[in-house]
């Protein structure tokens, strides 16, 4: 069964109002999302994903991988899509579960109406699969389903201009996840950054004091970060990645730095030139 949205001049809508609708149209309980460019690993992602709705799991996680292509924006792109990975399934896995990728994500219909679905952030264009699993999770009620058959591949953006917005677009939901979630996921970039321009600093001023004990500190923080990236590629089926992931790492950073400072590009969805009636009765 399908349901299509009509085009309307007068009204906006995106994303989230089509999977709304195709939600509230759905004839069963169990929802398993991808988007329109994604196509599945195999023929199991459908048995492989929804297996996971054991013991009272409301949510099931899923790897959303971009296809293998040449060059270095490749590696860039899913250098940062594994990271960003390694990053929720571990969250999750502690019982921390922050976001899902809407390319690869399964959740009851039930748990959606209860959460009143998108109501509470509608007027972005993104957070439809972050910001939902954000606010739904808890500590029992999410699965991960790490099997290769199960992930879902789509196209990657074919310059650095459009991967750039297509990052600051998404970047705005992260304003609004939970507060001790902004704090952890913070930790990591500001040591890691933090690391190297201590290491700089020292270097560039000639330091002896302690010198060795920061090139010892900086060597194996690298030897640690290999092997997790190594691990985590032969467990989410990337290659490739290894030899570019220090110059990456060290890359990511001042990226997400330039998305943070530079003029923002947020996208809302509103009606008439206002924002949505359902965020004015959120927020009554």
């Amino acid at each position: 069964r399908y349901t299509s949205l009509v085009e309307d001049a007068k009204f906006k809508h995106g994303k989230k109002l089509a999977l709304t609708v195709g939600i509230k149209s759905a004839k069963y309980e169990t929802l398993l999302l991808t988007d329109a460019d994604c196509f599945p690993a195999s023929n199991q992602w459908l048995s492989k994903m929804v297996s996971n709705f054991v013991d009272k799991k409301e949510v099931v996680l899923g790897y959303g991988a971009y296809s293998p292509q040449k060059g270095l924006l490749d590696k860039i792109i899913r250098y940062d899509t594994l990271f960003i990975a390694m990053n929720y399934f571990s969250f999750a896995h502690a019982g921390l579960a922050y976001m899902g990728v809407g390319r690869n994500l399964a959740y009851k219909k039930s748990t959606f109406w209860k959460n009143k679905g998108f109501d509470s952030h509608y007027f972005l264009k993104s957070g439809d699969d972050d910001l939902f699993v954000n606010e739904v999770a808890n500590k029992k009620n999410v699965a991960l389903e790490l099997s290769k058959e199960s992930f879902t591949y789509s196209e990657q953006k074919a310059s650095f201009k459009d991967w750039y917005f297509q990052k600051k677009r998404h970047s705005v939901t992260s304003k609004l996840y939970k507060l001790k979630h902004k704090l952890l996921l913070g930790m990591e970039p500001l040591t890691r950054s933090l690391l190297i321009l201590l290491f700089i600093v020292y270097f560039v001023n000639n330091f002896t004091m302690h010198r060795h004990i920061l090139l010892a500190a900086l060597l194996f923080r690298m030897a640690l970060q290999l092997l997790t990236v190594k691990l985590s590629m032969n467990k989410l089926n990337e290659r490739n990645l290894l030899l570019y992931s220090p110059i990456i790492d060290f890359l990511l950073p001042i990226f997400y730095f330039l998305l943070l400072f530079t003029k923002k590009t947020v996208t809302t969805i509103t009606g008439n030139g206002s924002k949505s009636e359902s965020l004015r009765k959120s927020k009554a």
